[in-house]
């Protein structure tokens, strides 16, 4: 049937990945993966404290202080400020 994949098949298609990205690039494309996934989850976790966190603050009070989002834990390379959205209309 088309459309399953059996061990001979997903075997054929490690063999390949592993032929076409040798094994000196795979490491660093899992590495790269798992930060991808790290932003992705820690960007997600930040969209939803905003959703619930949207008031403006008082005319007294400070402005929140920008955020920094990390890859890791002490991973100082590559991190960046996170841009706060200006726009207060809801949607």
């Amino acid at each position: 049937m088309i459309g399953r994949l059996g061990p001979t098949e997903i075997i054929l298609i490690l063999v390949v990945v592993f032929l076409l990205f040798g094994a000196k690039k795979l490491p660093d494309m899992a590495r790269s993966l798992g930060k991808s996934a790290r932003i992705l989850k820690s960007e997600a976790k930040a969209m939803k404290e905003e959703g619930h966190t949207s008031t403006p603050p008082a005319p007294g009070e400070q402005p929140p202080v920008q955020r920094t989002i990390q890859a890791a834990p002490g991973d100082v390379n590559s991190a960046r400020p996170v841009n706060e959205p200006t726009d207060t209309t809801q949607r």
